[in-house]
């Protein structure tokens, strides 16, 4: 083998080395993003359908779950939960000719998402920090007439990277 043959090789090898590496790091990101994912939307399944539908916006629950690899039954009952909640949102697909007519489904951002659970977060954490107060009160009417509320949340959107450049 010349010299030159064995730098293509080694050169070959490096990049493959960096491909796996690579492939490994996103699939530890999207693992990470489905494990935070999984506390704010209850399940790991919910979460694996808002991921892939931020991937694959405007899938079919049949598309859905050969993407993630779910029971279609799973992801068809989870959508619907979705849906309700407001997570998802669905309209009929649009084709052409006869037939059945699926629904396909996005997902709402995730700013969207986080605002909405953050009024759930801060009314739990003021019940706890207010708990003392209102075992030590002595009556119900002291209770009642007790509004600080010691924890506040605001989520606001951070400017993207195209409007710092221009």
């Amino acid at each position: 083998m010349s010299v030159e043959d064995e730098g293509r090789d080694r050169i070959s090898k490096g990049r493959e080395r960096l491909e796996e590496e690579a492939d490994r790091a996103v699939d530890q990101f999207d693992q990470g993003i489905v494990d935070l994912l999984s506390w704010v939307l209850d399940t790991e399944t919910r979460a694996r359908i808002y991921v892939y539908l931020r991937q694959q916006p405007y899938s079919t629950s049949e598309e859905i779950a050969e993407g993630t690899g779910l029971y279609p039954s799973t992801v068809r009952e989870s959508l619907a939960e979705l849906h309700d909640e407001e997570i998802v949102e669905r309209r009929k697909r649009e084709s052409e000719g006869a037939g059945n007519n699926p629904y396909e489904y996005t997902a709402i951002a995730p700013s969207d998402l986080v605002g909405g659970i953050v009024g759930q977060i801060q009314d739990e954490l003021n019940t706890v920090f207010n708990l003392d107060d209102h075992l030590d009160s002595e009556t119900d009417a002291e209770l009642e007439s007790e509004t600080s509320e010691p924890v506040s949340i605001s989520v606001e959107e951070e400017e993207s990277d195209d409007d710092d450049e221009e």
